[in-house]
């Protein structure tokens, strides 16, 4: 029998976010990648939604190690959640290692995970696998793609990349190996998908730093700047441009200050002198002296610059006196939420600058002339699209179909789908479990679609709760149930519906009798039909209908 390499995307098909792939191979698996997604509007409670992963609770002992290609939360952000159920190696490159650790920190799991740190160039040994890991550019430092050599061939994951020619660290990604991959053969390639809409090149990110001394030069007001907190080279670009005209820096925002603790101690930014000072201090200096960077460049409620513009950041208060720059683009999905902070800044009075056109933001992600080169360089005989939503995923099939591979060899897969390869075929027939689960709070899938379901019902049409008081003794009903609304009706303006809500369950409880009649369950059952019933006929409404017996 053939020798079969298994690969199994358990995240980030068909969806931007909770990335996270299986490579299974001579009875022994590793993992890449273990991302969260952002929850969407209609998922109330919900912090965020990561990989199901049944598959990897099922082959527990089978796994080897977890490989982190970088440190976004859309690559890292389920790591705690998914070693409180299983256990395995952790390894990455530094940044990412003192990502990952402050994760781990916050949950208890530092002391009982191994966090192996490895730097770009060098080769890990997992049982059957050798991982290699390859230096390329995005929107964070210290990215790499992965060549996941095997006696059956070898397989190219690139994790998110661009080719940046002109990086701030100078440090470019590593075509010259992937040529090298490509020459002795590559099975293979696994590749991002983000950006395969866009034609052209991405532009380096070297070009937002033009941006920043633009923006900065002959500015009389206070400087803000938002953007990811990830991106420690954008944000050395902000402490440069700051430096360079003489201003003093103070960072606001809680992953902001993590990130620069983190980046400042391993040597990923280096800080110009007498530059960085406290939140608290930047406040008597001149207006035209002070730039704040901070966090929400996504609008999230929490973020600092949604509560400066909403007033309720605590050293912070937006003005005339101040330039907003969105150094950011908006993640799909969170445009609402971004234009509703940008119009509060603007009614504030600020001078905000979010227009795209300015090169205030550069994407990390390849655009089509730089996936080319990628498929050129390694010369798959297998393609498999990642990172990405269905047409992302098509387009970027078609693409590889304009570089000459076969579209047999082409696989347009989805969360669960299992690809078998061998040195000569694909086949994509089986799956495995690869649904959703929802982190609310602490807890990992503690609620599910019943529950999601019940927040919806609540969220549309509010709750009715009927107390029924009974008498211990004859069970007989007291007196009319007492009706309780939350958010589907003010009383005063509803006492008509209400007093025939009253009848309605008053009658459905005496409807019970018998045997049934001593059962509770029964007679909140038979009541929360009829006033179901009778609601959604009368008003078209549904909420979520909560009898409470009350024996006396």
């Amino acid at each position: 029998m053939a020798e079969k390499i298994k690969i199994i995307p358990l995240g980030g098909l068909n969806e931007i976010g909770k990335n996270m792939t299986v490579y299974e191979y001579g009875g022994e698996i590793i993992v890449v990648d273990c991302g969260m997604a952002f929850p969407e509007e209609d998922m109330y409670g919900i912090d965020c939604v990561i990989p199901d992963i049944s598959y990897l609770l099922k082959n527990k002992n089978r796994l080897r190690g977890m490989f982190i290609t970088h440190g976004h939360e859309d690559h890292i952000g389920a790591i705690p959640y998914i070693l409180k159920q299983v256990s395995m190696p952790i390894y990455c490159t530094r940044l990412t290692a003192g990502l990952i650790k402050l994760k781990l920190q916050e949950h208890g799991l530092a002391s009982s995970t191994k966090l192996v740190t490895v730097e770009a160039g060098q080769t890990v040994k997992a049982g059957k696998f050798q991982v290699e890991f390859i230096h390329v550019n995005h929107s964070i430092a210290d990215s790499v793609a992965f060549a996941i050599h095997t006696h059956m061939g070898t397989l190219v994951h690139t994790g998110d990349f661009k080719i940046d020619s002109t990086p701030i660290d100078g440090d470019v990604i590593d075509l010259a190996r992937l040529g090298e991959l490509g020459k002795r053969g590559v099975l293979a390639l696994l590749a991002d998908s983000t950006n395969v809409e866009r034609d052209g090149f991405t532009a380096s990110e070297s070009a937002v730093g033009q941006t920043f001394k633009r923006q900065f030069s002959n500015c009389d007001k206070r400087i803000i700047v938002t953007t990811f907190a990830s991106n420690v080279h954008r944000i050395q670009q902000v402490l440069d441009a700051a430096a360079a005209c003489g201003r003093k820096v103070a960072v606001t925002g809680r992953s902001m200050e993590k990130i620069l603790k983190v980046s400042t101690e391993l040597g990923y930014m280096k800080v110009p002198k007498n530059t960085l000072v406290d939140i608290n201090r930047i406040k008597s200096l001149p207006l035209a002296q002070q730039v704040i960077v901070t966090t929400g460049s996504q609008g999230e409620e929490m973020s600092a610059l949604y509560r400066m513009a909403f007033s309720t950041h605590k050293q912070v208060d937006i003005g005339a006196g101040d330039k907003v720059i969105i150094s950011a683009s908006a993640i799909p999905g969170n445009e609402v939420t971004v234009g509703r902070v940008i119009n509060e800044l603007f009614r504030k009075g600020a001078d905000v600058v979010y227009n795209k056109a300015d090169m205030l933001h550069v994407s990390g992600h390849a655009c089509q002339e730089e996936l080319k080169i990628i498929h050129a360089l390694t010369r798959p005989r297998f393609f498999i699209p990642l990172h990405g939503e269905q047409r992302m995923l098509q387009i970027h099939g078609r693409l590889a179909q304009q570089m000459g591979m076969n579209p047999n060899h082409i696989a347009i897969a989805n969360n669960g789908s299992v690809i078998e390869l061998t040195t000569k075929t694909m086949k994509c027939e089986a799956t495995v479990p690869a649904g959703e689960v929802f982190v609310d709070g602490g807890n990992a899938g503690e609620v599910g679609s019943v529950v999601l379901n019940d927040r919806k019902l609540l969220a549309q049409d509010g709750m009715v709760v009927i107390v029924l008081p009974i008498s211990a003794q004859d069970r007989q009903l007291l007196c009319e149930p007492e009706i309780v609304t939350r958010g589907f009706v003010y009383v005063k303006e509803s006492e008509k519906l209400l007093q025939e809500l009253r009848r309605v369950a008053y009658e459905a409880a005496e409807s019970v009798t018998g045997r049934k009649r001593k059962d509770d369950g029964e007679i909140c059952r038979a009541v929360r039909s009829a006033v179901s019933n009778y609601l959604y006929k009368t008003t078209h409404r549904g909420p979520v209908i909560i009898p409470m017996v009350t024996r006396i």
